[in-house]
């Protein structure tokens, strides 16, 4: 069905849509904001708690993250218990500075988090209280990003094994018995492992340690024989256990347990009795968690409250009796939530995996700090006077602070954000990792954790993962799904009731919906509700595909888009796409660079318009209201309450990734907003849609060869029109600071510099803004203080006589890098003296930024949305390009042979739909394949936009039939015929193509992979200290590595000079180097090489491991390879170059 335009933004697209969704998406950010809500138990989570509540529903937690550890610490005793000190009621000031703010002077966007603590002196009943700070506390923006240290990073959800009790089978090597196991794993603790072995006895091991009966647990436990053998009766092998079991009473137990475990140390009954409790039973070192005493209960089926996170003895005598049954064969066992059914785990299903958010993993953040500062504070209560003792003087916040910094600094999970565009950011920020501390590590994950399980479907997309060494341990969260307390992922079904689908939205986990009968969202349904078909194509556990009767039925799927990530969901004709070619599809628009004008897509699928606002990348009004004025930097808005609004457009401002960020307002003054409406296009969007690329006109054709193996043959109108133009923004940053001999100063008199040179410099010595530069121009002219040589005493005298002559400086300006150019469009400058924040030493910083419009260019890579990459090998003049026979040259050519082989046929379809887009089409009467097509959209004019949702798109008999009807060109000819082919014309001759070829309008980004940032060359540069090689790389400087096949390919030429010199003089012999720069600056002929450095380190090693190792000369005799320095390094002095050997600081003083 046609969509509304508050699903498209201002571009008003026409939906080939046919199912009715019950369900809009959710906010694409909640997964990040709610998390943090809850954390700091601001107002929003208030209202949030409010709501369920008043609802009767309990899906939101009652209690904020930052509350949970307060009280969770508290109370702090001291050994005899005399004292003690709680925390209680914490709250936020407001923040020192502005996100912008924060960006621009280098801080942490934070607000300061006061907690009141109070000390009571339980022998006197003494009571004092005080309003402590615990430290500046990182908040989240309202765009789901963290500003730290003025970069914006993401805290990226991890995917971990839930806490709770798992049972697994594997087969004995020797005797293809099953054996069994169940582990016990708490959210922090001990574990307890129990093991039924080849002998069919239980086994117990306590924290990974020896292995030990089980019924000596039991009877540790309290439990005597007879009450062991009577709870067990049915099973054999506990009863086998137990008379193989030689301790008698629970005191031998616990000795025997103990000198298991602490095998040195001599073994007593108090000594086991400890260890047990501390390890199961002690709330401060053994948690569950809420999640894990709730997936205990569900297996066991046991009804303790949540609020139970230690283990308890019911729970360990069941785990034991649910093994047994195991090895049993019993498939049920009745309990108190009724009969349990008995099975092996798998550890790969969701239900059994869970997301830790943002607020639970800052939380355990500052549950280690806070656990730090507890020790602190119980050993200053025993050294400090009662007396003198207050809150303050107990607290110490350093530790509390440092674990938030580290986390926030270093922490895998804590990511640089991805800013290329606007998709780009919100992946990264719904992205999902199984690595991290307490996860996996990508040497560790096998196949199976990395593999696509039935119970991803509408939680994890199956597409979005990295190609790699992460693939499969890094995902992307489904479009509809949403995380519940306990931290699994669900995703929302309508209730289907007796044969007929309701709007009732209910929302499983995986656990959940292994127990329903589940329905496709794109089943034929008749006009009330009811399943058109007699037999319902539906899902079961495990993923089992069935045809059952409409009133089997439980659930259906709210929309086909349900199962994909947003970036998935992006791609049109997906359906048609191979797996692997739409993996890169997905991941290729999150590479796509920003335009310098955006242009959405002519086939979208509908999800552009919602990726786009949620990313927040674009300006949206709060209140209804009129535009009253308007500006490059602010749209004012006199809100319709009476209020007046200002809103702030960004321009050209850097982005993490280097791109731009720039936002252009899309209204008018005098105009009417709604609330929610779109003020202000940002990077790549255009009318409030997602827009990553632009409009092409392709023919899929052979060229001369050009295009051979993916390669693209672009419309020289392209790089002239600007039309795939991007502008980079570069950062370049000097800081003067105080060095031992004086202070660095930024100034404009530079020694030994022309004043040409110093042109565009302003009185303080920074570039003005506007200048064009080139590599090598100054930014900042700098000196530093040089080292004085010691005086002679004449000079001393003349130095007392005359005063202090000009100290000796040397240039240290800031330059432009080699291969870097543009235009400076802004300055910063930050100096002490201003009482802007700076590190230790520095006195000024300042930033000069630095734009380069990049247009296209060969070596440059383009894509198009279905995993469709090359690299253009050739740019042609737009008269030589292929025409259509209206005379329109086409954009671009792509190789028809990039499509069979890969198979994604989404392209072709796309591209014929974007023909008839950008055509408009007339159906008239009523064939068959139109039966589907709403009223709306039966007359199209040319240039609309088009939506194919997902699995839910236009059919190929309909693209076929409206090719058919598509309208004729302004000459009233139709270019191209039904069967989507055109006659094209040779640009070169004139003449036509033998044979029709496909052409149409495809959507076409460019990504960030740019030749300008890929090119290097190198004359003279840095050498590694070791091996006296030149460094490899860009940022280096380096060079090109000559490896061992490069070697082959010259000696099977036999250019054995060239190979002499590449391998000696050009690479790492030092003298040679020095000797032939002296040759060529004297015009002599070329010396003969040395010996490469790196062959003295090779003999060197040799000989360290005791091999008596010679080089030999033609006549035998040993050649001494003494390290001739002297030589080289006064043949250098000679020609003034300075050998020391300290890497340059950077590529001009190379």
């Amino acid at each position: 069905m046609a969509t509304s335009a508050k699903a498209s933004g201002k571009n008003g697209r026409l939906s080939f849509g046919k199912i009715k969704e019950p369900l809009e998406v959710p906010n694409l950010l909640d997964l990040q904001i709610e998390s943090f809500d809850w954390l700091m138990g601001n107002e929003k989570w208030q209202a949030r708690v409010k709501t369920a509540l008043d609802a009767g529903r309990t899906d939101v937690p009652t209690t904020s993250g930052l509350t949970e550890i307060f009280e969770e610490i508290s109370p702090i005793e001291d050994l005899a218990g005399s004292m003690s000190l709680s925390f209680r009621d914490h709250r936020f000031e407001p923040a020192k500075y502005t996100v912008e703010q924060c960006r621009d002077k280098d801080v942490t966007y934070a607000q300061p988090l006061f907690v009141t603590a109070e000390f009571m002196n339980n022998e006197t009943g003494e009571i004092k209280s005080q309003t402590v700070f615990m430290g500046d506390f990182p908040i989240m923006t309202n765009k789901g990003t963290f500003v730290i240290n003025g970069t914006e990073r993401v805290v990226v959800s991890q995917l971990v094994r839930s806490p709770g009790v798992y049972f697994e089978k594997s087969i004995d090597k020797t005797t293809d018995k099953e054996l069994f196991t169940a582990k016990v794993i708490p959210s922090r603790g001990a574990w307890l492992e129990f093991e039924v072995d080849k002998k069919d006895l239980v086994g117990v091991r306590l924290d990974r340690k020896r292995k030990q009966s089980a019924t000596v647990l039991l009877k540790a436990l309290g439990m005597t024989a007879d009450q062991i053998a009577t709870k067990f009766a049915k099973y054999p092998t506990i009863l086998e256990t137990l008379a193989k079991d030689s301790v008698q009473t629970q005191e031998e137990a616990l000795v025997d347990i103990y000198r298991k475990m602490r095998p040195g140390e001599p073994p007593t009954i108090e000594g086991g009795r400890n260890l047990i409790d501390n390890y199961y039973f002690n709330s401060k070192r053994y948690d569950l968690a809420k999640v894990g005493r709730y997936k205990v209960g569900r297996k066991l089926g046991s009804q303790l409250p949540l609020q139970q996170n230690t283990l308890t003895v019911d729970d360990i005598c069941d785990t034991v009796e649910y093994i047994a049954a195991l090895h049993a064969g019993v498939t049920e066992l009745n309990k108190t939530r009724g009969k349990t059914v008995v099975e092996i785990d798998d550890i790969d299903h969701f239900g059994n995996r869970r997301l830790r958010t943002v607020g639970e993993l800052i939380q355990n953040q500052i549950r280690t700090g806070l656990s730090r500062m507890e020790r602190v504070v119980r050993e200053r209560m025993t050294t400090q006077d009662v007396e003198a003792i207050t809150p303050q003087t107990l607290i110490n916040i350093r530790p509390v602070v440092a674990s938030i910094k580290e986390f926030f600094g270093t922490s895998q999970l804590s990511q640089f954000m991805d800013q290329t565009n606007p998709l780009a950011g919100l992946t990264h920020k719904r992205r999902l990792s199984a690595l991290g501390p307490g996860g996996l590590s990508r040497e560790r994950a096998g196949f199976e954790v990395r593999d696509v399980h039935p119970s991803h479907y509408g939680r994890m997309c199956p597409i979005e993962t990295p190609e790699g060494p992460n693939i499969g341990l890094i995902g992307s969260l489904s479009s509809f799904a949403r995380v519940n307390e306990f931290g699994f992922i669900e995703t929302p079904y309508r209730k289907v009731s007796k044969g007929k689908v309701t709007n009732q939205i209910s929302y499983l986990t995986a656990d959940e919906e292994d127990r329903h009968v589940i329905a496709q969202a794109n089943a034929a349904l008749a006009a009330d509700g009811t399943f058109s078909e007699e037999r319902v194509l539906v899902r079961r556990k495990g993923g089992d595909v069935d045809f059952v009767l409409p009133d089997d039925v439980d659930f259906m799927d709210v929309s086909p888009r349900q199962v994909w990530s947003v970036a998935t969901a992006m791609i049109p004709f997906l359906e048609h796409d191979d797996a692997n070619r739409a993996l890169m599809g997905s991941n290729m628009q999150r590479q796509s660079v920003p335009l310098i004008r955006a242009e959405a897509p002519l086939v979208g699928t509908g999800m552009e318009y919602r990726a786009a606002v949620d990313a927040g990348d674009v300006v949206i009004s709060e209140k209804a209201g009129v535009i009253s004025e308007i500006s490059a930097d602010t749209i004012d808005v006199a809100n319709e309450d009476g209020s007046s609004t200002t809103y702030k457009v960004q321009k050209f401002r850097r982005s993490n990734q280097g791109t731009s960020y720039n936002q252009k307002p899309i209204v008018k003054e005098g105009e009417k907003v709604k609330a929610g409406q779109v003020l202000a296009d940002g990077p790549c969007t255009d009318g409030g849609e997602m827009a990553l690329g632009r409009n092409l006109l392709v023919a899929y054709m052979p060229w001369e060869g050009h295009n051979y193996e993916d390669a693209i043959i672009l419309n020289q109108r392209l790089v002239q029109d600007d039309v795939l133009t991007s502008i980079h923004i570069e950062e370049h940053e000097i800081d003067a600071r105080d060095t031992k001999l004086g202070a660095e100063e930024i100034t404009r008199d530079l020694p030994n510099v022309s004043e040409e040179v110093l042109a565009d410099l302003d009185d303080r010595g920074i570039i003005r803004i506007g200048a064009e530069v080139v590599p090598g121009d100054i930014l900042v002219g700098k000196v530093t203080p040089k080292g004085e040589t010691e005086l002679t005493p004449e000079e001393r005298l003349l130095r007392a006589i005359f005063g202090e002559k000009a100290r000796e400086v040397r240039d240290t300006s800031l330059k432009v890098p080699h291969g870097e150019s543009g235009t400076v469009i802004d300055i910063k400058v930050f100096d002490r003296e201003h009482d802007d924040e700076m590190g230790p030493g520095v006195n000024q910083i300042v930033r000069v930024y630095i734009a380069q419009k990049r247009k296209i260019t060969e070596g440059d890579k383009l894509a198009g949305r279905h995993g469709n990459k090359g690299v253009i090998a050739k740019i042609l003049p737009a008269e030589d390009m292929p025409f259509l026979e209206d005379g329109t040259p086409v954009d671009i050519v792509l190789n028809p042979l990039g499509v069979p082989g890969r198979m994604n046929l989404g392209q072709v379809l796309e591209f014929h739909l974007g023909w008839l887009a950008k055509s408009g089409w007339d159906i008239e009467g009523t064939p068959k394949w139109a039966e589907n097509i709403p009223e709306n959209m039966r007359k199209v004019p040319a240039n609309t936009k088009l939506a194919t949702p997902v699995f839910d798109g236009a059919r190929e008999s309909e693209i076929t039939g409206l090719m058919s009807a598509s309208l004729p060109s302004s000459n009233g000819d139709r270019l191209i015929g039904s069967n989507g082919k055109a006659r094209l014309f040779d640009g070169r001759s004139g003449e036509p193509f033998p044979m029709p070829i496909a052409v149409g309008y495809k959507y076409i980004l460019k990504l960030l992979h740019l030749v300008d940032d890929k090119i290097h060359a190198r004359s003279t540069g840095p050498y590694s200290m070791i091996t006296q090689q030149p460094l490899g790389g860009k940022a280096q400087f380096g060079g090109q590595r000559f490896g061992e096949m490069e070697v082959w390919a010259l000696e099977a030429y036999g250019a054995a000079y060239a190979l002499q010199e590449l391998l000696t003089i050009k690479s790492d012999d030092v003298l040679g180097r020095v000797k032939v720069y002296e040759a060529i600056v004297k015009g002599e002929n070329i010396p003969e090489p040395g010996i490469p450095e790196s062959f003295k380190v090779l003999v060197k090693e040799m000989q360290s491991l005791g091999l008596n190792v010679e080089v030999m000369s033609g006549d035998g005799k040993a050649i001494e390879m003494r390290d001739t320095d002297e030589d080289v390094f006064r043949t250098a002095e000679e020609l003034g170059i300075d050998l020391s050997r300290r890497e340059p600081s950077s590529v001009e003083e190379v």
